[in-house]
């Protein structure tokens, strides 16, 4: 089934070029250029697969688009695609939920690949009433309570920096992240104590996660980590 893409962008040459491309590797995208416009259109029809924003917007921006789809849907799926990389911008997307948040210029196959991650995350999203869980391979995540559910029902919970980075990573599954992609973007900070606390981190989450048969973090040596879900 063709997934449906609402991307928002406001500059006439990458905007093209995107749609283009995400239609030639078979997506369905409608393409604008305001908020406005985009919101008017979420309005008449919110079958959506993914929302794609970009943050700096004639009029109403970015952020504040995103706020008013998800008074309507809470569920939507969306990343923000700009050119501001201030660290009060990628901690205002996240805030707001965003499942990616990458910034220009970006390889167009890299975009296609986040693009399908968050798509089949999509499809593997448990039933629920509780929206906040969450299901990652073969365990059930609990966003609100930090807890994880494994198969045999063990229950384990998590720190808030280490259900920031199982997130983090979870978001960006079969893509290489450098240590300092990882820093910057989580916690704002790439120093040399920084990184031994990620190690730590990456350790501590390896053995929380070491029931699952799914679920692996694996070094890529002399550039960082990839999370991957094993196909059993």
């Amino acid at each position: 089934m063709t997934k449906n893409i609402l991307y928002v962008e406001d500059e006439d040459d990458l905007g093209n070029v995107v749609k283009q491309y995400l239609e030639l590797v078979g997506f369905k995208v409608s393409w604008f250029k305001t908020a406005e416009s985009a919101y008017r259109m979420y309005l008449k029809d919110n079958d959506f697969d993914l929302l794609m924003v970009d943050i700096h917007l004639p009029g109403c921006n970015g952020f504040d688009l995103v706020n008013k789809v998800l008074k309507l849907n809470q569920d939507q799926y969306f990343v923000f695609l700009t050119a501001r990389n201030e660290k009060h911008d990628r901690l205002t997307g996240l805030k707001l939920g965003a499942d990616d948040y990458i910034t220009k210029p970006f390889d167009i196959d890299e975009l296609v690949l986040r693009i399908n991650n968050i798509l089949r995350r999509s499809t593997e999203k448990i039933p629920s009433d509780n929206p906040a869980c969450l299901k990652i391979g073969d365990v059930v995540f609990n966003q609100d309570l930090l807890r994880l559910t494994f198969p045999n029902n063990e229950e384990v919970s998590l720190t808030i920096r280490e259900a920031e980075l199982l997130l983090y990573l979870y978001r960006s599954s079969n893509r290489v992240l450098s240590r300092e992609e990882i820093l910057t973007n989580l916690w704002g900070e790439n120093d040399y104590f920084m990184g031994r606390s990620l190690d730590v981190f990456i350790s501590r989450l390896r053995k929380v996660l070491s029931p699952s048969k799914r679920i692996q973090i694996n070094n890529i040596y002399g550039v960082g980590f990839v999370f991957q879900e094993m196909k059993v």
